[in-house]
């Protein structure tokens, strides 16, 4: 591969945007009001989260997880000679996105390639995070750099095979091989109904749990696509069956052994380890079913490469590869993708 510089290509820096979270007690109440500023939450509301951040020392993981992810693919972009630098900025906590794009701007980047750390397209993980790269573009003003996002990868292959080997784990801890009983519940992030009539979110969900499930040899009975996190008001409909209810259900028609694999997730942030590790491992525990929680991907080496192959498909024009029955989508959404719903509450990480 030809040596890619700041100097040689036209791109001169990666942008890795995430959700953000609270690093310590101090923080969990400013985030909270970041993420559910504009929204008509109950503050009684936003004390029962900051609940969750307690048993935690206040501390939610996913901060921790970027600096992590980005550690390797550092290491991933020059082990390939592509020598831009990475910054890295917050929706909701810091390293802020607007902050970023100062810093961006006053060492001189013009033209950055933005890597968002969901895999999925809906208003919640796609679009809005578009619009806050807008909004600190706005904020810094005629310098800010131009920043291109790369395309939804929820079906490339290293993406696809990087959560395969994940589950793979989690059967080979519970100690089952294909054929046996044991079932798969794949989980995401609920988002209203409303919101998801918009967008391939569940498609695109349905498609990688689908290939996961197949390439153990299992069948559409043994696993099934469920939800997760719900953050709106009661009336309001999102996305079913919540996770826990369908554990219930396992159990009523005879399961022993679920899977609990978080497909929706990138790292195994607080949504995942309070959820899941749990509330969901309570449910499990109390009515006598045998839960085992698969990792996200985390900095699998096959995602790393993936953020890479994905960059590199930018800088390239490299092949874009994809898994399965669904094209690539293109590098930039039209802009009746993933519209918003009329309120777009979104559960905090």
């Amino acid at each position: 591969m030809t040596d890619v510089t700041a100097e040689t290509s036209p791109h001169d820096a990666v942008l890795v945007v995430s959700f953000g979270g609270p690093e310590g007690p101090d923080d969990v109440l400013p985030f909270l009001e970041n993420v559910l500023r504009g929204r008509n939450v109950p503050r009684e509301r936003m004390l029962e989260v900051s609940e969750h951040y307690s048993l935690f020392g206040g501390v939610s993981p996913i901060n921790s997880q970027c600096r992590d992810v980005i550690a390797a693919l550092q290491q991933e972009l020059d082990a390939h000679q592509i020598e831009l630098p990475i910054y890295w900025g917050n929706r909701n906590w810091h390293p802020m996105l607007a902050d970023t794009m100062e810093q961006m701007a006053r060492d001189g980047v013009r033209r950055a390639l933005a890597f968002v750390t969901s895999a999925y397209s809906s208003y919640s993980s796609c679009r809005q995070y578009r619009e806050n790269i807008l909004t600190a573009q706005e904020a810094v003003g005629d310098t800010a750099p131009v920043v291109e996002k790369l395309r939804v990868f929820y079906n490339h292959p290293d993406f696809v095979e990087a959560n395969i080997d994940r589950l793979q784990d989690a059967v080979a801890e519970l100690g089952g091989e294909p054929g046996d009983t044991y079932h798969i519940a794949f989980t995401a992030h609920s988002i209203p109904d409303s919101m998801a009539d918009g967008c391939d979110y569940v498609q695109q969900l349905t498609e990688v749990s689908r290939l996961a499930a197949e390439s153990l040899g299992l069948t559409d009975d043994r696993w099934k696509l469920v939800y997760q996190s719900r953050s709106g008001p009661p009336h309001i409909p999102w996305l079913e069956p919540d996770i826990c209810d369908h554990l219930e259900a396992l159990k009523l028609d005879g399961v022993n052994d679920v899977i609990v694999m978080p497909i929706g997730f990138l790292s195994d942030h607080m949504e995942v380890i309070f959820d899941l590790d749990h509330e969901a491992r309570e449910t499990s525990e109390r009515i006598g079913l045998n839960m085992i929680r698969s990792e996200t991907v985390g900095t699998h080496p096959k995602f790393i490469t993936m953020i890479r192959k994905l960059i590199s498909e930018r800088l390239f024009d490299a092949d874009r590869e994809f898994a399965g029955t669904c094209p690539p989508r293109p590098d930039r959404c039209g802009e009746g993708c993933c519209p918003a719903p009329a309120r777009h509450p979104r559960g905090p990480k």
